[in-house]
């Protein structure tokens, strides 16, 4: 198992075989799912060669609680097909929501990517709707971009308001960094 970073609350390392109920368990909270496919539940086989494949892929990492080692979920920063480019992502399971796991696992993220990958920009996309992802993205620097209508396979409670895009270049991150130390 290997370690990507530590945060003063979260262990985020490479996602593994043996995670596979926790997927499984994430992937089966309707609540969880709820922006994702609306809350249907997926199969163990389903969560195999959908989630667990694509989690064991570059740029995932499984989130662990630091103190307690309890699993609460995964982090992204998938690489799209544009060099430099990443997109962010999390799913965190409901005991973890409110917490600020969400914004301390992605802000970190977010700078291990532009200081050590050679990241020049991270995107972020949710449903319209999806206030506390939006609110993640804010907290992290991310300015919204666009609303946007896209073909989904599936229609879901909230979709006809569309989807939205953020985005944070390395310069602006640079920038908020540099006022956050010189208090402006």
């Amino acid at each position: 198992m290997s370690v990507l970073l530590r945060t003063p609350r979260l262990v985020l390392r490479t996602v593994t075989e043996d995670d596979l109920d926790e997927v499984v368990a994430l992937d089966n909270d309707p609540c969880v799912m709820r922006y994702i496919n609306g809350g249907r539940p997926v199969s163990r086989d389903e969560a195999r060669a959908g989630s667990l494949r694509r989690l064991r892929g570059p740029g995932f990492w499984a989130a662990e609680e630091r103190a307690t080692g309890a699993w609460l979920g995964w982090f992204a920063l998938e690489p799209t097909a544009e060099r430099g480019v990443v997109e962010l992502g999390y799913r965190l399971r409901r005991s973890a929501w409110g917490r600020g796991y969400a914004t301390e696992g992605a802000r970190a993220l977010i700078g291990a990517g532009f200081r050590e990958s050679g990241v020049r920009r991270v995107t972020a996309q949710t449903m319209t709707v999806n206030a506390g992802s939006r609110r993640v993205l804010e907290k992290c620097g991310m300015a919204y971009v666009r609303t946007f209508f896209g073909q989904w396979p599936e229609v879901i409670e909230g979709s006809e308001h569309g989807d939205v895009e953020y985005v944070l270049t390395r310069e602006s991150w640079a920038a908020g960094r540099a006022a956050a130390h010189t208090g402006e």
